[in-house]
């Protein structure tokens, strides 16, 4: 099974809580948080690490990581099964500037309904929703 982890990146601005979204410049052209394969000998949370500086330009330093709350989706990848490791993270500084790879065209950061409504899976809309209760 293919395996891929990210963190699903959040800010606060004014009192709403916002989530990052990158679009992909491939493919469905289909909008996510920071995420990525696992390398061989590479562990899940190195993986989000790694992704997350290279797609978005966050590293560790920038980000207060929740740990202990994670959730993994399963779902299939042009017929083959695959796995996605995400933990929620929030931005410390909530002005600094996304620097986006050339894996994506585009970003957004988007309160929870429109977060869910742009990625579109009901899987993903359920794991914000649990991410999102624990934020609050």
């Amino acid at each position: 099974m293919k395996k891929a982890a990210g963190f699903v990146i959040f800010r606060k601005v004014c009192e709403k809580v916002e989530y990052l979204l990158l679009k992909a410049s491939y493919g469905s052209f289909h909008w996510t948080p920071p995420k990525g394969h696992v390398d061989p000998g590479e562990d899940d949370f190195t993986t989000a690490l790694r992704e997350t500086r290279e797609e978005a330009g966050y590293k560790e330093d920038d980000l207060r990581i929740y740990k202990d709350v994670k959730k993994s989706l399963y779902y299939q990848v042009k017929g083959k099964p695959k796995e996605t490791i995400y933990w929620l993270a929030e931005l410390k500084n909530p002005q600094q500037e996304v620097t986006l790879s050339d894996e994506h065209t585009e970003l957004k950061w988007l309160e929870k309904d429109g977060a869910k409504e742009l990625v579109g899976h009901d899987d993903f809309s359920k794991l914000l929703d649990e991410f999102h209760e624990k934020i609050l």
